[in-house]
Order: C-alpha cells, then structure tokens, then sequence
C-alpha cells in the first residue's frame, strides 16, 4: 500500500532523514521508533506531504507523492505532534470546519462529524470550546479531525505525549479501534506504545531506519538465563547444546550466566548443575522485549561510530 524508497531530506550541512526505505501494507500497524531528534516526525511530514523531500519517493497504491499529493493526502488522517486546535472554537465548529476543508461533502458532514465525535467519545464535550478541554480531550479532538473524511491511512505523531496514565489508556484503546478499518502509522519515542498497539516496529537513529521487524519476531527469546551458587562456566561450555557462554551478573552469593543454547539443552544443564553440586536458582529462556532490541540496537551502532 505504502511504499518508501531512499527518503531523504536535508537541512543544510544536516541530513535529518538519510535514505530510509520500508513498505506498509494495508491494515498494518507500524510503529515508527526513536529517540527525539532521530528523524521520525520529517519523515511523517514527507509521508503526509506537507514536507517535500530532498531525495527519494513515496508511493500510495501507484499514486506518487508530487505528481500526486492531493490524491495521497485525500486518503490519509494526520495527527501532528503538537496537536494544533484552534482554542476559542467548540469541538463541533472546529470538527465542522475540518470537514470542510477535508472535502467532506456538505449532506455527508453533518453524519461525518457525528462519527467521529462517537469514535473519539468525544459526545460530552461537543459543544465546549477546545481552550476549556483538558490535553487528553485535546488529542481526541485531533484524531477526531484526522478521521473526519473516513481515511485509509492514519498517521500519529506522538498521540500520547503529555497525557496522564489513564489519557494514554485511553488512546491506546482508540488508536486500536481506528486500527480496525485504517492503516495506522504510529510515531513515538515511548516503547511502550509501541508494543502496546503495533505489530510491526520500524527503529530510526539518527536518520537511517535500523530495524524494519515483526514485533514478535524481535521479541524472540534468544539462548538460556542460569542463575546458580558456584563458577560453572567451563563445565557448562563443554555440555552438548551450549555453544557458548557468557557472566552476565554476580549478586553475592548469586552467578547469572547467559547461554548461547536451545531450550531443548535445559535438562542437561540442570543436571550438570546439579552433579556439580551447585544450588539451580533459576533457569529460563532469555527474556527479549523491545527495550533491550532498542538498547542493543543503540550500543551496537554507538560502537561501529
């Protein structure tokens, strides 16, 4: 559905996205992953072409960005990051006012802004001037004007930043709902979020994208945890199944080791252990979530610079 091909732009002597390629498909739920300043929201301006870029193409179902814009950008609901409202406006006038300039037409606006004020749960404050509204109710009012004209694409850049916890709660719980009939592009810098909603990350650093992965498949237990009482390092080296073998924390009394080996090799292990007559506090799959892929990512390219 979306296709991406060396995207660049530059600043100057800055290149703040630098040849960065991926392909959504229709129905994805992609998270667009980095630390502030990585790239990720001008790489949203260019997808939702209010930025053009230096470089590089951006295609939506054979329509090109350029030749193409307004096509494209019928087709897609954009949050931007700050959430911009016109503050002295009802949430209806200001809801009106975006179907309008969406192109909604007029015998379908009033049933258009209906829709989304029950999508967005938004009813009870429907007449209440936007400046009067807390920042959660602010950002459903931004999705709120993002889904007016019922777009195929969505696209959020930042959905969650400053909300309390239930604000977020709550966000995830419609960015989910709008995940049901969209293409949803999630940008953020909290990891949770991510894992929360997405099922797929893309990670950028400093401009490049250095992770395009299923969130499941980059979650993946990899290799065996043992937690025991004595230096078993060598023993546990020469067993069938461990191909390596790795000190990973000593607390006290405790030895942490980290071993390159299958689940199958976890018997074994355990009766070595416990012939060696070393107490077995622990022995588990690695555990992998997406703050350490995220962590590991960052020290791998921190030392190839």
């Amino acid at each position: 559905m979306i296709n991406v091909e060396r995207l660049t732009r530059v600043y100057g002597s800055l290149t703040a996205v630098d040849g960065v390629s991926f392909s959504i498909s229709k129905g994805e739920v992609v998270g667009l992953l980095g630390h502030n300043g990585a790239g990720k929201s001008t790489i949203m301006k260019m997808l939702t072409g209010y930025l053009e870029p230096t470089a590089g193409t951006i295609a939506v179902d054979g329509l090109r960005m350029g030749p193409d814009t307004s096509a494209i950008q019928a087709r897609i609901g954009y949050l931007p990051e700050n959430c911009p409202v016109w503050p002295e406006m009802t949430v209806i006038d200001f809801l009106g006012y975006h179907a309008a300039l969406s192109g909604v037409p007029a015998a379908r606006r009033e049933a258009a802004i209906a829709r989304a004020i029950r999508r967005t749960a938004l009813r009870e404050k429907a007449t209440a001037r936007i400046e009067t509204l807390s920042r959660g109710f602010r950002q459903r009012v931004g999705v709120a004007q993002a889904i007016l004209h019922d777009p195929d694409i969505v696209i959020l850049d930042e959905p969650t930043n400053g909300l309390d916890p239930t604000q977020v709660r709550e966000m995830r719980g419609l960015i989910r709902e709008l995940a049901k009939t969209a293409t949803v592009i999630l940008s953020t810098h909290v990891l949770q979020e991510v894992r929360a909603v997405c099922e797929r990350a893309l990670i950028i650093r400093a401009g490049r994208l250095v992770v395009d992965r299923k969130i499941a498949e980059l979650e993946v237990a990899q290799g065996l945890t043992l937690t025991t009482d004595r230096a078993l390092a060598e023993r546990l080296a020469g067993l069938p199944g461990v191909a390596g073998v790795t000190l990973a924390a000593r607390e006290g009394s405790r030895i942490t080791y980290r071993l390159d080996a299958a689940p199958e090799a976890a018997p074994e292990i355990a009766r070595a252990v416990v012939a060696a007559g070393a107490a077995l506090y622990a022995l588990e799959p690695h555990k992998r979530d997406l703050e350490t892929v995220f962590a590991e990512v960052n020290e791998e390219l921190a030392h190839a610079a």
